[in-house]
């Protein structure tokens, strides 16, 4: 089954609407669908980095941290100078 959709209508800059025009020619795509790709692209990444934020947020709350011996070794594995 398709997925549902439902139109909304959004202001863009002359600029940014020239550049979608030729993008859209450019890839024989419509203006819709690379504008409806480019929205679920942002949401997803948006949504997967307010998940990790939120995540670690808990982790800090709860006094989930790297002790000082865990950071010095990781940078040590790395080359990198811990202090």
């Amino acid at each position: 089954m398709p997925a549902m959709t439902t139109t909304m209508t959004i202001r863009l800059e002359d600029q940014i609407k020239d550049r979608l025009d030729v993008l859209a020619a450019a890839t024989q795509r419509s203006k819709s669908f690379l504008a409806a790709e480019a929205i679920r692209v942002y949401v997803e990444n948006n949504e997967w980095q307010i998940g990790e934020i939120q995540a670690a947020l808990l982790e800090a709350d709860a006094g989930d941290f790297a002790s000082d011996g865990d950071v010095a070794d990781l940078a040590r594995k790395w080359g990198a100078n811990a202090a």
